[in-house]
Parts: structure tokens; sequence; C-alpha cells
């Protein structure tokens, strides 16, 4: 699905230069679940920001779907992201002022999707990710552990062929991160590519790989055995 080759993100100010990835070489291959590690300030976020073409390189390739995309417009970008990418923040994003189902549908409002199909994806959606009794819910109504799985019918509603996740369960108790980690394993096996930024160790047994960072590099993988 995705290979970064030489990849190095720099940020340059008046006095210092400070380099946040260092020659990143990654493949990530089609419905894979792919952990990233690593201690605060190693360039994760960076490095997640980077692969949802939110941030773009310094040099180095980006090859998304075949295409380089290191140099694309941003415009050119946010169409890729919209077509194909879904994200899922520690923070869960909702507008207050919107029903749950109302979250939901507002990431298909830029698609090219009638009113009447968007009402059925978004209630397909919610019954997959188990909140379809809240629809009418406001996300003050709700736990944290279902606000983030509207966040996640939010970032799937689209049928994304990727999702990638910041943190997803860091403010959820532990019975609530474990249920958005089963929730993102089940989307996982049904074929959907998950790439997730962790700081949790039993989090990352979730994924079929991990990729651990120190200092903008990329240190040895460690590959786990999924049932």
């Amino acid at each position: 699905m995705l290979t970064l080759k030489n990849l190095s993100k720099r940020y340059q100010t008046d006095e210092v230069e400070t380099t946040a990835l260092n020659a990143i070489n990654i493949d990530i291959k089609s419905g894979e679940f792919v952990a990233i590690m690593g201690p605060s300030g190693c360039g994760k976020s960076t490095l997640l920001n980077t692969l949802g073409m939110l941030d773009s390189p310094t040099e180095g390739q980006y090859i998304f779907k075949d295409e380089d995309v290191a140099g694309y417009s941003e415009g050119q970008l946010a169409a890729i992201r919209k077509k194909h990418i879904g994200f899922i923040f520690q923070s869960f994003n909702l507008i207050d002022e919107l029903s749950v189902e109302e979250n939901v549908e507002l990431a298909l409002l830029y698609h090219n999707i009638s009113k009447s199909d968007r009402k059925t994806r978004v209630a397909e959606v919610l019954e997959k990710v188990g909140i379809s009794h809240r629809a009418k819910h406001m996300p003050s109504q709700l736990s944290g552990g279902q606000q983030q799985r509207v966040a996640v019918a939010r970032a799937v509603v689209g049928k994304q062929s990727m999702i990638l996740a910041d943190e997803p369960t860091g403010n959820l108790d532990t019975h609530h991160g474990q249920e958005v980690m089963e929730m993102l394993q089940s989307l996982n096996k049904e074929g959907t590519t998950i790439v997730m930024v962790t700081h949790s160790p039993s989090h990352a047994e979730y994924a079929s790989r991990v990729i651990n960072l120190l200092d903008g590099s990329v240190v040895p993988e460690t590959l786990r055995a999924v049932s």
C-alpha cells in the first residue's frame, strides 16, 4: 500500500534545525495492522502525520498506491486523503452541537453521495461499531469509550482503505481501551489497513508488526503472531 524511501523531515527555525525523521525506510502492505512505538519526542506523530499527508517530507519518497506523493500540492494530497485515509485521534474531536449520526455523516458531506445514501451508510457503520442505539444522542451524553466508537465510525464511513490512529485509547480507561482495540482489530480482519501510534505494549500486541522509532530513526522491527 505504501513505501517510504529515505524519507526525512526537518524543521528549521532562525537558530536551529531539528530532524524529526531521519532517512526512514518503511513498507506497509494492504491489510496490515502496524503499531508505531517509541519514547516521547522520537517522531511518532510526525511519521503518522506524514503518512496521512498532513505534513510533507523534506526529502525522500512517499509512494502511496504506486504514486510518489512527496511533491504533491495540498489540493492533490487532500483529494487522496478524502478517498483513502481515515483518522482517529486521542481526543475524539466530535462536534458537541451535532448528534452522533450527524458527526459521522459530516465525514461524507464532501463526497459525491446523495443524502439518502449518506443516511444508509451512517446507519450501517454505527451498527458495525456497536453505537447505533445512541445515534440521536449528543457527544456529551456518551462515555469516553462510546465517543471513541463514534470517532472510529467517522473514520471508516467513507470506506477508506487505511486508518491512521494516534493514541486512540489514550483518554480511555482499561476496559474501554480494550473495546476500542478489539474494534480496530475487527476492522483490520475485514481488510482495513491500520497504522497506530501507541505507548501501550499491550495494545501493540493487537498489531501484526511493530515499528520502533528512536530519535527519528527506525530501530529493528518486531513481528507478532496474531491469531
